[in-house]
C-alpha cells in the first residue's frame, strides 16, 4: 500500500568474522598437492610418493631425482656414491655459466648432473650411473662425461655389470666441443667394458635426447625404457622442417622405438627394481657374499 512507503526502515547488524584467525575452518597445508603433467589430476604428494612418484590415474611417470632412484632400486644403506671430488669449471669462460652451475647446485642439492657409485640389488653388487634432470637438465658436460667414463672403467676394472640411468637435454652448450668430446670418449669406455665380457644395461628415462641418446644410452646389451618416454637426437620440430613430413603422433616415445626394435623392454617403475634383479640373476651376476 501507499503507505508502506513512508514506514521506518529496519536494519540488522552483521558480526564480522576474522577468516585468518579462525580456527574452526579447516587448515590445508601448502605444497601438499600438485597436478600431473599428463591428466591434470590433483594428487596429493604422499600418496604420489608412495605410488614410486606416478600418477594413480593415468600411469603418467614424473621425472625423479637421482636419490630417489637409488632409495627405490637399491637394497637400503647399499650404495656408496664415487667420484664425488669431481667439478665443473668454464673452460670456454662462457658468460654467466658459473652462476648458472652454482644456482643448480642450489636448487638440486647436487655437484653435477649425474651421481656415480656403487650399489645393491638383492644383494647383487653393480656399478651405476644415474643421470639427474634437475641439474641443467641432466645436460652432459665435461665432468658428467668424466664421472660416467669412470665408473665404466671401475666396473671393468672390478669386473661388475653396469647400470646406467639416463635422463639428459643432451650436450652442454656452454662447454662446446668439450661436451661434444664425451660422446666418444663415454662410448670407447663402453666398448672396453664389452671386450671384457661384461653386462650392461641401460634404462632411459624421460627424457633423454641429444648426445647422451647418440651414445651411451643407446649401446647398453639390454635396454629398458621407463613408459612414455622421450628418446631422440634431435628435436621434433627439426626433423620434420628437414625432411618435410608428417611425424606420427607417438614418435620419439618409448613406444614408439620399442615397435621399431630400438629398445628391448618397457618397465613400470614399481616393477623396475625386480626387473633387473632378474636381469642380473639370468646373467648369472652372483649374490654379493655377506
Amino acid at each position: 500500500m501507499l503507505k508502506n512507503l513512508f514506514r521506518k526502515r529496519e536494519y540488522i547488524t552483521v558480526s564480522s568474522r576474522d577468516l585468518k584467525n579462525n580456527q574452526s575452518f579447516p587448515n590445508i597445508p601448502n605444497n601438499k598437492w600438485t597436478s600431473c603433467e599428463k591428466c591434470k589430476n590433483i594428487i596429493y604428494k604422499d600418496d604420489l610418493e608412495k605410488n614410486y612418484n606416478v600418477c594413480i590415474k593415468c600411469g603418467y611417470h614424473f621425472k625423479i631425482s637421482a636419490e630417489d632412484r637409488i632409495n627405490q632400486i637399491f637394497d637400503e644403506n647399499e650404495f656408496t656414491q664415487l667420484f664425488t671430488e669431481m667439478e665443473s669449471k668454464n673452460p670456454l669462460d662462457f658468460e654467466g655459466y658459473e652462476e648458472k652451475l652454482n644456482i643448480n647446485k642450489k636448487k638440486s642439492s647436487l655437484e653435477e648432473a649425474v651421481v656415480t657409485g656403487i650399489g645393491k640389488i638383492n644383494d647383487k653388487e653393480v656399478a651405476t650411473a644415474i643421470m639427474d634432470s634437475n641439474f641443467m637438465m641432466g645436460s652432459m658436460g665435461s665432468v658428467v662425461g668424466e664421472k660416467i667414463t669412470s665408473i665404466i672403467e671401475y666396473a671393468t676394472q672390478k669386473r661388475l655389470p653396469l647400470i646406467i640411468f639416463t635422463a639428459s637435454g643432451g650436450a652442454r652448450m656452454q662447454e662446446g666441443i668439450f661436451s661434444l668430446m664425451q660422446m666418444a670418449k663415454t662410448s670407447a669406455a663402453i666398448a672396453r667394458h664389452n671386450d671384457a665380457g661384461l653386462l650392461y644395461i641401460t634404462v632411459i628415462t624421460n627424457p633423454t635426447t641429444g648426445g647422451v641418446t647418440a651414445s651411451f644410452a643407446m649401446q647398453g646389451d639390454i635396454i629398458v625404457s621407463e613408459p612414455n618416454s622421450v628418446i631422440g637426437f634431435a628435436g621434433r620440430r627439426v626433423i620434420q622442417n628437414t625432411i618435410n613430413e608428417n611425424l606420427p603422433d607417438d614418435f620419439q616415445s618409448a613406444e614408439f622405438a620399442l615397435e621399431k626394435g630400438f629398445i628391448d623392454s618397457i618397465v613400470k617403475r614399481k616393477d623396475l627394481r625386480d626387473y633387473l634383479s632378474k636381469i642380473l640373476s639370468l646373467h648369472e651376476v652372483a649374490e654379493y657374499a655377506k
